[in-house]
């Protein structure tokens, strides 16, 4: 394909992911156990009079649609670093143990310290994935190693696995952890404060811009260390860069919302397919793609169960699978990228 051509391709693209997203804020904003219709949903934006659709709009509904495009914009960049850093597309961000750190110090939170506040979450949340990974950081020896991509998932896996039992075990004797803790680790944006989500913004907006620079080291790095060191890439402080902003994103976002599944792992996967393995516009599609797929499966969720509804964690556990594996099949045909 012609580099114009592709480049035209890629652009619409991009254009048409930012004319879905406002789309589906829209809905996200107008959906939910009392419908509110375009025309209330833009009044109650440009023209807020204190009557009942302003305040669910206000209050509830926007905060629930930005903490959305947050957690959609850490999970879809963190994946994209993550399979990038390892070189391997199967990847995600859980692989270095910051959900188990995040879930760990939450459960020591609520046990030990009695917290049950989602915005007093998010801070242990976060101390838990920057402990986690400086240690699988430590763990997995230098940047520039030529091993380091199977040490770094090896040490995440280990620590996961060690984490995740001292989680299992505070939860399995203590019922009023339990209970507490059941709530987060679903992965969900119902019933989080605006604090939350002005709490995790600037965490996610440094993560996201400090991601989206990489994109020109990472097709470098692509090409093989060798390659990358002869090209003048600094290794080490590349993917040292990359592991400081995937633990931003993903960190983040887990903090906010609790382990949303699947969007790390497909979104990549997804944007693939439009614009190829170039890392300059994988990034920036990610931050487009990922708020597309969390705030869509949180609408899902809505309007699957009334008056109820299903969690955003579950609605990407129950659709991330199949679509996924249509992507792998589908970019596994003769001629797809």
């Amino acid at each position: 394909m012609p580099a114009r051509t592709l480049r035209l391709r890629r652009t619409l693209g991009l254009a048409g992911l930012s004319v879905l997203l406002i789309i589906l804020v829209l809905a996200s904003i107008g959906v939910g156990a009392r419908p509110i219709g375009p025309d209330a949903v833009w009044r109650a934006l440009t023209l807020p009079d204190g009557g009942r659709d302003a305040i669910i709009v206000w209050q509830l509904r926007l905060p629930r649609t930005l903490l959305g495009i947050l957690v959609g914009i850490g999970l879809g960049l963190s994946g994209a670093l993550m399979q990038a850093l390892t070189r391997n597309p199967l990847a995600a961000p859980g692989l270095l143990g910051i959900n188990a750190g995040a879930a760990f110090l939450v459960v020591m939170a609520i046990a030990f310290f009695g917290i049950t506040d989602f915005s007093a979450y998010v801070w242990f949340a976060m101390a838990g994935c920057a402990g986690t990974a400086a240690l699988v950081y430590r763990l997995s020896g230098q940047f520039g190693s030529s091993v380091q991509q199977v040490r770094l998932i090896l040490a995440g896996a280990a620590i996961s696995a060690c984490l995740g039992a001292a989680t299992g075990i505070i939860t399995l004797y203590n019922a009023q952890t339990f209970d507490s803790y059941r709530f987060w680790v679903v992965g969900s944006l119902q019933n989080r404060t605006p604090e939350v989500a002005f709490q995790v913004l600037p965490i996610i907006a440094i993560g996201a811009v400090l991601a989206v620079a990489l994109g020109g080291r990472l097709n470098a790095m692509a090409l093989g260390d060798d390659m990358g060191r002869a090209l003048g890439l600094r290794i080490g402080q590349v993917r040292a860069l990359s592991m400081i902003a995937m633990t931003l994103l993903c960190g983040g976002s887990t903090a906010a919302a609790g382990p949303v599944g699947f969007i790390g792992l497909m979104v990549p996967h997804a944007v693939r397919l439009i614009v190829g393995p170039d890392w300059r516009w994988v990034l920036p599609y990610s931050v487009l793609a990922g708020p597309v797929i969390v705030l869509g499966s949180d609408i899902v969720g809505r309007i699957i169960a009334p008056p109820g509804e299903l969690e955003v964690g579950i609605v990407t556990a129950f659709l991330g699978a199949p679509v996924l594996l249509l992507l792998v099949l589908r970019a596994d045909r003769p001629g797809r990228a």
